[in-house]
Formats: C-alpha cells, sequence, structure tokens
C-alpha cells in the first residue's frame, strides 16, 4: 500500500469518528433534556406525595376520628411540606388564588394568579356561531378550565433539587398601572425565598393600531434566582389550552384550525397539517413563534431570542361539543446562572394579513406571522399576496357591499387577461376554418404507420397558416394561478367574514337556502344555492366550449362527459360546503367568459381570418425553412424509418 493510500484511510477514518462524535454529542443533548423533563415529573410526583396531607386517608381508618389527631397529622404533613418545598412556596401554594381582568378597545384578557398566567381572551370586535346560527356571543380564544401557561425549573434544598411548576402556585399580584406610554402594566410575583423570586411582567397597550392592540408583551424575570436555582440548562415551558368552535360548520372550520411555527431565518412557517383525530411533532431545533391557529383567529407565543426546541400536539374534539381542538407545546429556554430576564410576547387576534404583516420585533425584525394566512404556495401565494389583496383592500376603501367588490374583482381580471382571451378565440377559429384541410390529410395517411407523416404534414400545414396549436390553451394557462389564488384567498379572508350578500349571510362560509334532514356522502345536509349556480353555469360553459373544440379537433373517446357532465357534478359535490364568495366568484368568472367569447365572435370575421391564413400560407411557401422546421423534420423522418425497421 502506498503513501497516497494510508493518508486517504487515515483522511476517511478521521472524517468518520468526526460525525460520529458530533452525532453522539447532539444525541446525548437530546436525551438530557428528555431525562430533565422526565426527572421532573418523577420529583414532583414525589413532593405531592410528601406534602399531601395524611388528615384525609387517615380519617377513613378505624379508630383515627378524633380532631386533635387529625389536626396532628396535617400539621406533620406541611411541617414535611415546609421541609421540602420552604415555608416561602409552602405559602403560596396554599394561598387562594384570584382573578381580574384588564381590557382595551379590542381584546379583554383575563388573568389569573393561580400560575400567574393567561386564563381567557375575548375579542371585542368579532362574534360566534351559536348552534342555530345566531352570533350574540364574542370571540373566546380558549377555554379557561384547560388554559394553561406554566414555567418548570429547579430549586435547590440542601443536597436535593426540588422541581417548581408555576402552575401549582399562586402568584402575588399588585394594582394595575398605567405607564407613561398609555400601556397596562399588570405585574405578579412569585416569591420563593426571602431574597429570590419569579416575576411576570404583562403589558397591554391601547395605541389604536391594531398590529400592537393585540399583542400582549410578557416578560419574566428572575430576581436574585441565581443562588436559588439548582444546577441545569434549560427552563421548561408547558402551553396548552382548547379553542372552541366559531364558525359554521364544523368541518370547514377544522379544515384550517392547525399548529403552526415558524424556525428562524424563515419566511415561510411549517404546519401540523389537518387532522379530525390528533398529530403530533417534535422539533429538536430553535423556533421562533408557536401559534394556536384557527380558520380566523390565532393565539400566538412569540419568543424573539427563539426557544431550543418544541414539543407540540392537538387533540380534535367531537363535532357535536362547542369545543374545537385541544393544542398543547412543551418548549425550553436556555438557562445559566447569569440569566436575569426572558423577553416574550402574545398575539391574540385575527389572522387579518393587513394586521399580521406589521407585527415584528422591537429591533424592527419581521417575523412573518401574516404566514398564517393560508394564501397559497409559490405562484398562487405571490398572486394573493401583491395582486388580489392589494386591489381588494382599495376597493374596501370606497365599496362597502363585498358582493360588488368581486364583481369588479371578477371585470378587472377578465379585463387583464382580455387580449389572451381574443388571441385564443382566433386560434380556435382558425383551427375551425382549417379543419377540413385537416380532415384530408387524415385521409391522406389512414394508417398508423403513417402517423409521423400525418404529423409531420399537420404541422406544416399549421404552419404556414400561422396557427399556434397551444394558442387556445394560454388564456386558461393564465387563468389558473388566479383561480387557484381565489380558492385559497376567500375562504381564508376575515373580511369576508360575517359580510352578507343578497341570500348568503356570511361570504366567508357556505349559503344554505334548504337545510336537508339527511346528509348525503361527500355532498353535506344543506344546499348552496351559489355552489349550485355555479356548478350549472360551468356546465354551460363547458357544453358550449365542447361544440366549438369539437368542430377544430378530434375528441378522445369519454371526453364530452367527462367535460360537460362529471365536472360540473364533482365541483357542486366538492364547493357545497365552501365559502359562498368563492363559489358566486366561479359564477361570474364563468359567465363572463362566456360573455366575452359571445363578443368576440360577434365582432370576429371568419373570412378575414380565412384572408389572413392564405397570406401567411402563400408568405411562408416562398420563404425558407427555419433551423429548427428543418430539425424537427429530420426528426420525424428518423422516427418513421425507426418504426419502418422495426415492423421489418
Amino acid at each position: 500500500m502506498d503513501k497516497r493510500s494510508i493518508v486517504g484511510i487515515a483522511v476517511v477514518a478521521l472524517l468518520f469518528l468526526g460525525f460520529a462524535f458530533f452525532n453522539a454529542r447532539e444525541q446525548k443533548k437530546l436525551q438530557e433534556q428528555k431525562a430533565i423533563w422526565e426527572a421532573y415529573q418523577d420529583s414532583l410526583a414525589a413532593v405531592q406525595r410528601a406534602a399531601q396531607p395524611e388528615a384525609d386517608s387517615l380519617a377513613l381508618e378505624p379508630g383515627v376520628q378524633d380532631s386533635a389527631t387529625l389536626a396532628a397529622h396535617a400539621a406533620a404533613a406541611r411541617e414535611r411540606q415546609v421541609e421540602t418545598l420552604g415555608a416561602t412556596l409552602t405559602a403560596a401554594r396554599e394561598a387562594e388564588p384570584a382573578s381580574f381582568t384588564v381590557e382595551n378597545d379590542v381584546m379583554t384578557v383575563s388573568f389569573s394568579t393561580l400560575g400567574g398566567q393567561i386564563t381567557d381572551v375575548t375579542l371585542k370586535d368579532y362574534t360566534k356561531y351559536g348552534p342555530r346560527g345566531e352570533r350574540h356571543e364574542p370571540i373566546r380564544l380558549m377555554d379557561p378550565s384547560t388554559a394553561r401557561f406554566a414555567l418548570s425549573f429547579y430549586v435547590k434544598n440542601g443536597l436535593r433539587n426540588i422541581p417548581v411548576n408555576t402552575m401549582d402556585y399562586v402568584f402575588e399580584a399588585g394594582s394595575v398601572e398605567t405607564t407613561p406610554e398609555g400601556a397596562q402594566r399588570v405585574t405578579m410575583r412569585l416569591p420563593v425565598s426571602d431574597a429570590a423570586s419569579l416575576e411576570y411582567v404583562y403589558l397591554i397597550y391601547n395605541t389604536q393600531s391594531p398590529e400592537r392592540d393585540y399583542l400582549v408583551d410578557f416578560d419574566v424575570r428572575l430576581n436574585g434566582m441565581s443562588r436559588e436555582m439548582a444546577n441545569q440548562t434549560q427552563i421548561q415551558i408547558d402551553w396548552s389550552n382548547t379553542s372552541y368552535q366559531n364558525e359554521k360548520g364544523f368541518k370547514n372550520e377544522n379544515m384550517y384550525t392547525t399548529l403552526a411555527y415558524r424556525f428562524p431565518g424563515e419566511s415561510s412557517i411549517e404546519e401540523l397539517g389537518m387532522s379530525e383525530e390528533s398529530k403530533s411533532k417534535e422539533v429538536s431545533t430553535q423556533v421562533n413563534w408557536v401559534a394556536f391557529k384557527q380558520q380566523f383567529f390565532s393565539s400566538v407565543f412569540i419568543a424573539p431570542q427563539n426557544v431550543s426546541y418544541a414539543n407540540m400536539s392537538f387533540d380534535t374534539a367531537a363535532p357535536e361539543s362547542t369545543l374545537l381542538k385541544s393544542f398543547s407545546a412543551q418548549m425550553g429556554v436556555p438557562y445559566t446562572p447569569q440569566t436575569e430576564a426572558y423577553d416574550f410576547a402574545f398575539y391574540f387576534g385575527p389572522n387579518k394579513y393587513s394586521i399580521l404583516r406589521k407585527v415584528e420585533f422591537p429591533e424592527g425584525d419581521k417575523i412573518h406571522l401574516e404566514r398564517l394566512v393560508p394564501l397559497g404556495w409559490g405562484i398562487f401565494g405571490w398572486v394573493n399576496r401583491w395582486c388580489v389583496i392589494p386591489v381588494f383592500d382599495f376597493l374596501r376603501n370606497y365599496i362597502s357591499n363585498f358582493g360588488i367588490i368581486i364583481l369588479i374583482l371578477v371585470i378587472l381580471v377578465k379585463l387583464v387577461i382580455s387580449p389572451l382571451t381574443y388571441k385564443s378565440y382566433v386560434s380556435m377559429a382558425k383551427m375551425r376554418l382549417i379543419k377540413p384541410q385537416v380532415d384530408e390529410l387524415a385521409k391522406k395517411y389512414p394508417r398508423q404507420e403513417d402517423a409521423m407523416k400525418r404529423q409531420q404534414a399537420t404541422m406544416e400545414l399549421y404552419k404556414k397558416a400561422g396557427i399556434n396549436p397551444m394558442g387556445g390553451c394560454i388564456p386558461m394557462l393564465i387563468q389558473l394561478p388566479i383561480l387557484y389564488a381565489m380558492f385559497r384567498f376567500f375562504p381564508a379572508s376575515i373580511e369576508l367574514r360575517g359580510e352578507p350578500f343578497l341570500w348568503a349571510d356570511d361570504l366567508s362560509s357556505y349559503d344554505s337556502v334548504l337545510n336537508l334532514p339527511f346528509s348525503i356522502p361527500f355532498y353535506g345536509d344543506h344546499v348552496s344555492l351559489f355552489a349550485l349556480l355555479m356548478a350549472l353555469s360551468l356546465f354551460g360553459y363547458s357544453w358550449f366550449n365542447y361544440q366549438q373544440t369539437a368542430s377544430t379537433q378530434t375528441q378522445m373517446p369519454g371526453m364530452k362527459f367527462m367535460m360537460v357532465y362529471l365536472m360540473p357534478l364533482m365541483m357542486l359535490f366538492w364547493f357545497n360546503d365552501y365559502a359562498s364568495g368563492l363559489c358566486y366568484y366561479y359564477l361570474l368568472s364563468t359567465l363572463f367568459t362566456v360573455i366575452q367569447t359571445l363578443v368576440i365572435r360577434k365582432f370576429v370575421d371568419d373570412e378575414k381570418i380565412h384572408a389572413i391564413m392564405q397570406a401567411n400560407a402563400a408568405k411562408k411557401s416562398k420563404g425558407k425553412k427555419s433551423k429548427f422546421q428543418l430539425r424537427y423534420e429530420e426528426l420525424l423522418r428518423q422516427q418513421e424509418a425507426q418504426q419502418r425497421a422495426r415492423r421489418k
């Protein structure tokens, strides 16, 4: 073995050992995090068992009926609890919790001194749907009985490490203060010892700016805690709550309700996706924020310095209940003895694009909360963000009726693509006029082995006449991003929520003109008139369009059934539960397409088009063939030669 081979083997071995060492270290970190949490759970259970008064169990035993004996046992149990937790934490554990609220112009925030947490948020400008479609109650973002926000860490007690979960203790709450900036400050303090405490500071603003007023600043201060804290590298955050059903249909609302999160530095977000049961996700890298996202409203925990990891999950409630999903997120933030404070924030508010895109860190860094509004990926999202939403917001400044706004939006889209629609019709007219000659070529080359010659002659005929066979498809291809962008925009647009038009009482949800006493599979238990009219208009357009294309080219077997009958029926079943605003837009778009085609057909002269085609043919016959055409013809000849060789 020469020297080069030995050096190569050594380098490969070093790389392998380095990778193995790095991977082992990362796995060790992850295992340490899990071990800390498991140890915390075990220790907490041990403390609770040690601190539990024995009087309850002893009272059930024969002979232990004397009140003095019970009091003695209770005092002994409390003494053991003080020995374990200390007098300060024991007092906080035994204190009576209290509740209070703070509000601004857009929301009311409910607090509890038990855990020092936010237990409920009510949005003043929005109302929820009741069981019978009534809308009287304001939106509540969480069920107070399930709301939970806790920090978990260890404190020292001699040689032992004692777990502390803030949900087990009652904080001391001071009076609500007003800052010079006009914010309301809520301060709650958990004494850990005589010289150390954990402090929560909440700030609620009322600046008449929604992107600021829906935010709650949340600062966690570790006052003198370094001497009390045990040796640890993480403080765990446990955040969970259950959301209510707020919209008309459980199925549609559940489809848009999920748990979302963002990685630092990314302009896109990640989601757990839709599920009618449960889903979970463990992320071992840094996360910037975590959102409990419903169709139109979200609760977001924001960590400007990021959390170290996030274990997230949700469970879906039964459709017949008043609840929707139970969310849960366990996160960790780094801790060192030098750590004195953490700066966090909550967003409790609507999924409104114009508000969310302005929410940013104090340093001006974008956190891209607007991605909670599902506008679509790639070009579809681009069309919504840079075309549809600006036009929609501009029209809202002058027109209050959203049905009229959607009508104007359809007209604007049709005007923009009208040149392409005109070219498409002219291309189809040329195909219709030249079809007799194409049929003659089919008669001239009837055999299958002459297919290459027939195709070559057809392409030559198209070229001389100046026909682009794909010309009729271009407007449809241009419209596809717009149609799909609208498909994402209308169900996610909170601006349409509760906005009536004609017989629809909410353009963001389905319109029901007839409630059925039974449910039809894949259709539902109601009849949406806008969806029905959209399907009928699509049937009419498909039938009209098929008549045009059938006269220009040979159709595949079964194409008429699929285009004319099956597609409208599928759209009817699919869109019966979708936003009535979307069905209304598709209805108008189809009707205007038919009108455009009829108008163009009235003013376009087939004889004039035929004369232009003849002139093009005469001109092309005198000119030289292009290099592309020569290569294409050569390719066809080679393919034909190969087919002849195979037949032999």
